[in-house]
C-alpha cells in the first residue's frame, strides 16, 4: 500500500504542516490498525480514505488519526488528501468526503489552489479561565469556547509579538479544553499578506503545537470576520514551519483555501 508524505498550507517542501496519506483498497481496517499506522508516521494527523460506492452522498470516506487519537475534524490532512488523489489520478474535480464532521467537499482550481468547504465553528464567548494565562505566559483579552468538532479554546492576546513569543507550560495548558489551545491576534502589518497570526497547542491528543491547523480557522474565520468587516481574510500559522490559510466565512460554512506539495512517497510493508 502507498503511503504520502504530504506538506499542506504551503507551496514548498519541508513548509506548511505534514500529513500521512493512505488510500485504501477497500473499507477501513480495525482501530487498532488505524492507530498503529498513525503512531508509526508519526506527523499531526494521518488520513486514512476509500472510495465510496457511486450514487451516494460522497465519493470518499476519510477518517483522521494523531499519534494518539482519532480526531473529528482536521483541515490539513484534508487537503493532502484531495492533493494527492489529484495528483495521481484517483479522483478528478471536487470531492466529497464522508467524515465525523459531516460531508466536506474539496474543489481544486486551477491555480493550485484547493479550496475546502468546512462547517464554522460555533464561537461562544466564556470567562478567561483561571491560570490560562500563566501557562500560556501571556494574559488573554478574551476566550472563546470553539464548539464541540474543534475543542478548542481561542483566546486572542495583546498583539502579533505577544503570539510569536509564546513559550507555553503545555502540561498546564491541557486542563483547559478537550484538544487544546488557539492564541491568536491581529496582524500587525497587513502589507504582509495576512490579516491575523495564530499558534495551536493541543497537547491533549498528542501534537504540542501544530504547525498549520485548518480546522482552527473555522473558528479565527468567524472571530476575526466579526472583528475586521471582512467575509475573506488571510491568516499565518506562525509556527516553525509556517503555512497560510485563506478563510472565506460563507455563514454556518467557513471556505478553506490552500497549497499542498508531495515531500515523500513510499510503501507500507505490514
Amino acid at each position: 500500500m502507498r503511503i504520502h508524505i504530504v506538506d499542506a498550507f504551503t507551496d514548498r517542501p519541508f513548509g506548511g504542516n505534514p500529513a500521512g496519506v493512505l488510500l485504501l483498497d477497500d473499507a477501513f481496517p480495525d482501530d487498532g490498525r488505524l492507530q498503529d499506522i498513525a503512531m508509526e508516521v508519526n506527523h499531526a494527523e494521518t488520513a486514512f480514505a476509500h472510495r465510496l460506492p457511486a450514487g451516494g452522498e460522497a465519493d470518499w470516506a476519510l477518517r483522521w488519526f494523531t499519534p494518539v487519537a482519532e480526531v473529528a475534524m482536521c483541515g490539513h490532512a484534508t487537503l493532502a488528501t484531495a492533493h494527492v488523489l489529484h495528483t495521481t489520478g484517483a479522483h478528478a474535480g471536487p470531492v466529497r468526503f464522508a467524515t465525523r464532521s459531516g460531508v466536506l467537499v474539496t474543489t481544486p482550481g486551477p491555480d493550485g489552489w484547493i479550496t475546502m468547504d468546512f462547517p464554522t465553528a460555533p464561537l461562544t464567548a466564556v470567562e478567561i479561565p483561571d491560570g490560562v494565562g500563566k501557562a500560556l505566559g501571556a494574559d488573554p483579552l478574551a476566550a472563546y469556547d470553539t464548539g464541540p468538532d474543534v475543542g478548542d479554546l481561542l483566546v486572542e492576546l495583546a498583539d502579533e509579538r505577544t503570539v510569536l513569543g509564546l513559550t507555553p507550560d503545555l502540561r498546564a495548558l491541557t486542563a483547559h479544553s478537550s484538544r487544546g489551545v488557539i492564541a491568536t491576534a491581529r496582524a500587525d502589518d497587513p502589507s504582509l499578506g495576512h490579516d491575523f497570526v495564530s499558534r495551536c497547542f493541543f497537547p491533549n491528543v498528542g501534537i504540542d503545537e501544530d504547525a498549520v491547523t485548518g480546522s482552527a480557522h473555522t473558528a479565527l474565520a468567524p472571530y476575526w470576520s466579526a472583528r475586521l468587516g471582512r467575509d475573506d481574510l488571510t491568516g499565518l500559522q506562525a509556527s516553525r514551519r509556517s503555512g497560510l490559510v485563506r478563510t472565506g466565512l460563507r455563514g454556518d460554512r467557513t471556505l478553506l483555501r490552500g497549497r499542498a506539495v508531495t515531500a515523500i512517497e513510499g510503501e507500507l510493508l505490514t
